[in-house]
C-alpha cells in the first residue's frame, strides 16, 4: 500500500518557517517585511509566519484590488489585518492596468490576469522600499511544481516561506496557525475574474493533484509507477506535462556562456555574500 500521507508537524513546520524568514531578512541588515495580501490562504500564511519572524509592526500587507476583485477577498484580508493587528495599505491597480486593457479590444481574461499580476508584484517592490522590507513570497509547492502562476507576477519575491508546502500542507499549517476560517475553508482563487477559481481552471483538485505530486517529487515515482499506484493515467501525463512544461518559470534566465566565470554557472555566492 503506497502512503500517502501528507500530514506535516505543524508546530515543527512553524519552527523552520519562521526562522527562515528572519534569518534571510536579518542576514542582509534588514528587520522589514512586506506581503500582498489577497485574501486567499496562501498569502494569508505568507503574513503570520512574516508576523511570528518579525513583530507585527515589522510586516505590511497590502491589499491591491481591481475593479472586479471579489469584495469576499477584501474583506477577508481584513479581518487577517485586524487579527495580526499589521501597518496596511490598500492600492488600487485598476487605473494602472485599464490604458494597456485598453489598447486591445480582444485582450483575454489570462492577458489580463497576467498583466495584475506583474502590477501588483510592481506596487509591492516600489512599498519595499517605502517600508524598507522584503517582499515575502506566497506561492505554494503545488503551484510552484504545476506553474500555476505568471512569471514576474506572484511567483517573483525575496523569499518563499512557503514554497515547499503542498497546499494541502499550507491548509494544515493555516488551521495551527489560527488562520481565519473563512479564508481557510473558500474554494482556492486567484480572484481574477468573475467565478474563477483554481481548481475549476486546473481541471482537478489540490487534493489528488498533491497526493500525485507527492509520488513524483518527493518520493521519485516515474509516471509508469504512479499510474501503478493507482492513479488514472491521463492524469498522470497531464500533471507531468505540467511539470516539465513549467520549467523555465523554476529557474533564471539562461546566460549564454563566453567567459571563464560566469553569473549563474561559475560566479556562485551566497545572496549575502559581502554584506
Amino acid at each position: 500500500m503506497v502512503d500517502l500521507n501528507l500530514t506535516i508537524n505543524t508546530d515543527l513546520a512553524r519552527d523552520i518557517l519562521t526562522g527562515f524568514i528572519k534569518s534571510e531578512v536579518t542576514r542582509i541588515g534588514m528587520n522589514r517585511a512586506v506581503v500582498g495580501l489577497s485574501g486567499g490562504l496562501d498569502s494569508a500564511l505568507s503574513c503570520a509566519l512574516a508576523v511570528d519572524a518579525l513583530g507585527a509592526e515589522n510586516v505590511l500587507a497590502v491589499r491591491m484590488p481591481y475593479k472586479a476583485s471579489s469584495k469576499d477577498s477584501l474583506d477577508h484580508a481584513k479581518v487577517l489585518i485586524d487579527q495580526l493587528g499589521i501597518p496596511n495599505k490598500t492600492i488600487e491597480i485598476t487605473d494602472m492596468v485599464e490604458p494597456l486593457f485598453n489598447l486591445d479590444p480582444e485582450i483575454s481574461n489570462m492577458r489580463k490576469g497576467n498583466v495584475m499580476a506583474r502590477e501588483r508584484m510592481i506596487v509591492l517592490f516600489d512599498q519595499s522600499e517605502v517600508f524598507k522590507g522584503l517582499v515575502i513570497g506566497t506561492s505554494n509547492k503545488t503551484e510552484i511544481l504545476l506553474g500555476y502562476s505568471t512569471i514576474y507576477g506572484d511567483s517573483a519575491s525575496a523569499m518563499n516561506p512557503i514554497g515547499d508546502l503542498y497546499k494541502t500542507q499550507v491548509r494544515q499549517l493555516s488551521r495551527a496557525m489560527n488562520i481565519p476560517a473563512p479564508i481557510i475553508d473558500k474554494p482556492p482563487s486567484a480572484d481574477l475574474w468573475e467565478d474563477q477559481t483554481d481548481e475549476k481552471e486546473l481541471g482537478f483538485t489540490y487534493e489528488d493533484v498533491d497526493k500525485l505530486l507527492y509520488l513524483l517529487v518527493d518520493q521519485r515515482y516515474s509516471p509508469q509507477e504512479a499510474v501503478e499506484a493507482g492513479f488514472a493515467e491521463a492524469f498522470v501525463k497531464t500533471v507531468t506535462a505540467r511539470i516539465r512544461r513549467n520549467q523555465f518559470k523554476r529557474m533564471q534566465p539562461p546566460i549564454a556562456k563566453v567567459s571563464n566565470r560566469t553569473v549563474g554557472y561559475d560566479f556562485l555566492y551566497l545572496r549575502d555574500w559581502g554584506t
